[in-house]
């Protein structure tokens, strides 16, 4: 097997309901999805193209190249079929190698049962063939197996990426109830910002909406801040094509001129996070911060195709939904009076707080934020005549 030069199926994982954006960016480097579903969508290629999903991809987990489906009724069915695999022509006999799985089937009770059964086919078949073993862990610093088994089908993946890719590695300081950042980047890839209008990002917390939109407008892809992925430790790794790769998205940077992203929030020590972790992803100069409460954000004076993004609390106790309420109403309160022509958007786990906003919302968009089932609002502020709904409405 050489899977770096020889197409096979690859699985793009990602949260739950962010597959739209994923097979959009997919799309545009040039892949053709043959299949979407709600965490992930399915190409064909090689792991060489595998690396440059690695580098580019913001939306997505893990990038998952397979090489065995089988029938599968039980443990020792595991076994026998993934001893099968040439494992000494993918993995270092002396090097490293973790498993991870995704298993539902009635004899696992488990993961990490079937993990170990994977450990001991790919550890005997080294020894047997190869007169050695690779040592094994839960740290995902090396190559990486993955298992899926669901009833009686199981397939083996390379995963190629290690460390999920939704992390993008700039955030030094997460600060309170942070956004993971490929779902930050979800809801502006599922918005309607072109890039060049004002993106403001009221009650922006640790910055990371902010952040995520910079590095969107100015072509920084997540692969800019990471420099170890599962790839670089499966045999036939060619690094000369991972640094042809980087080269390709270090050359891609643009600075945006006359590009305006505003981050407000009434904690200083929230924009003072925001501004380290902006500057760990290179953007700083990108984003002006204000530390005011959202109402007394100060807005560009031109604000046609302009973008606005809540991402407020939604609210865990009793006292905090009341307190909320209040809050829901003066964003809406807010969109009305500063955003004409713009473009709103609020993101929410808490629908009956987003009754309170007292607009009609044009889309509702779902996401899962953690467990929580979350709603990206869109409210057209229209700039002319036409009237905004001012009644409570269902969102």
């Amino acid at each position: 097997m050489q899977p770096f030069t020889t197409p096979s199926k690859i699985v793009i994982t990602c949260h739950k309901w962010l597959s739209p954006a994923l097979t959009s960016e997919v799309t545009a480097l040039g892949f053709t999805v043959t299949r979407s579903f709600q965490t992930g969508v399915e190409i064909s290629g090689t792991i060489n193209d595998c690396i440059r999903l690695n580098l580019n991809l913001r939306t997505a987990s893990q990038v998952l190249y397979s090489i065995k489906t089988f029938n599968c009724n039980n443990p020792d069915e595991l076994y026998e079929n993934l001893a099968t695999i040439e494992w000494e022509k993918i993995i270092d006999p002396g090097g490293y190698f973790s498993v991870t799985s995704n298993v539902f089937h009635t004899t696992i009770t488990t993961n990490l049962f079937a993990n170990l059964r994977v450990k001991d086919a790919v550890v005997d078949r080294m020894r047997k063939v190869a007169n050695k073993r690779p040592s094994t862990g839960s740290s995902l610093t090396g190559a990486v197996v993955y298992l899926y088994w669901k009833y009686d089908e199981a397939e083996v993946f390379i995963d190629t990426t290690g460390d999920s890719l939704a992390r993008h590695g700039y955030r030094k300081i997460p600060g309170k109830a942070p956004m993971l950042e490929a779902l930050a980047a979800a809801t502006i890839l599922s918005g309607k910002w072109n890039k060049t209008t004002p993106f403001i990002n009221p009650m922006c917390g640790s910055g990371t909406l902010a952040i995520e939109a910079a590095l969107i407008a100015s072509k920084r892809v997540p692969g800019l801040l990471r420099h170890n992925y599962a790839f670089m430790h499966v045999i036939g790794y060619d690094r000369t094509v991972y640094e042809t790769e980087r080269a390709v998205i270090e050359n891609q940077i643009i600075e945006p001129t006359g590009l305006t992203i505003i981050a407000s929030d009434i904690s200083k020590q929230a924009i003072d996070i925001a501004k380290l972790n902006a500057a760990a992803a290179g953007v700083e100069e990108l984003i002006t911060f204000q530390v005011c409460d959202f109402e007394n954000t100060k807005m560009p004076e031109a604000m046609e195709g302009a973008v606005i993004l809540f991402n407020p609390e939604y609210g865990e106790r009793l006292g905090e939904e009341i307190e909320l309420e209040a809050t829901y109403a003066r964003m809406g309160d807010f969109l009305k009076s500063k955003c004409k022509g713009a473009t709103g958007y609020i993101f929410t786990g808490n629908l009956e707080l987003a009754k309170k906003i007292r607009l009609k919302p044009s889309r509702r968009i779902e996401f899962l934020n953690a467990k929580i089932d979350c709603r990206l609002l869109e409210y057209e502020m229209y700039a002319g005549t036409r009237r905004v709904e001012k009644e409570s409405i269902n969102p």
